[in-house]
């Protein structure tokens, strides 16, 4: 899920970068600090956004730089357990796919893709349903569910779990399908029910 939070810190403002612009040279540094981060209490930081900077700074001795508080805001992406989200697939491979949600891939496990046997075809880069013959490959648009959330620690890029293997879950061709089987079964029960009347 993406999030909009705001927050507080003090930057370090070096000597070099005296003279320049507040605001803008504390963005730069709060962008350095923040952007790019995976942290296990903000998730993917992504970008910041509404940096204002106080004036007022402090010297601490020994060190020449200049000290400021800063407010501002930090787009975010958490994903939570069981939360269903959408994305493309990027990658296929023997052991399952990799499917883009927000600004990361998550892994689909090829036991989590659907109730079949499946057969992976590497000349194609498809995995396939023996008996549904249902085909996952690259570029497939996803409905999943977030299974597993490991942020990990810094420097790490965190692991994301899913599972397409619920109802209504898979590749949105799929879903569509059922979708449509689901309506032509109840137009069909609407119709007996008249006849019986």
């Amino acid at each position: 899920m993406f999030k909009l939070m705001a927050l507080e810190d003090t930057i370090r403002i070096p000597p070099k970068k005296f003279g320049n612009p507040l605001e803008a040279v504390g963005r730069e540094q709060v962008k350095a600090k923040y952007e790019g981060v995976v942290d296990e209490e903000l998730g993917y930081v992504i970008a910041v956004t509404g940096v204002k900077v106080s004036s007022t700074g402090k010297i601490i001795p020994g060190d020449g730089a200049a000290y400021h508080k800063v407010n501002f805001s930090l787009l975010t992406f958490y994903p939570e357990i069981q939360e269903i989200v959408e994305g493309e697939v990027v990658e296929v491979a023997d052991f399952g796919a990799f499917v883009r949600i927000g600004p990361i891939d998550a892994l689909l496990h090829v036991s989590q893709i659907m109730d079949d046997f499946i057969s992976y075809d590497e000349k194609q880069g498809v995995l396939m349903g023996k008996e549904t013959k249902k085909k996952l490959m690259s570029r497939d648009q996803l409905r999943v569910r977030v299974t597993a959330v490991s942020l990990g620690r810094a420097g790490s890029s965190g692991k994301i779990g899913v599972t397409a293997r619920q109802p209504f879950l898979g590749n949105l061709h799929w879903i569509d399908h059922e979708v449509q089987k689901v309506k032509e079964a109840a137009e069909e029960k609407t119709a007996e029910k008249k006849e019986t009347s």
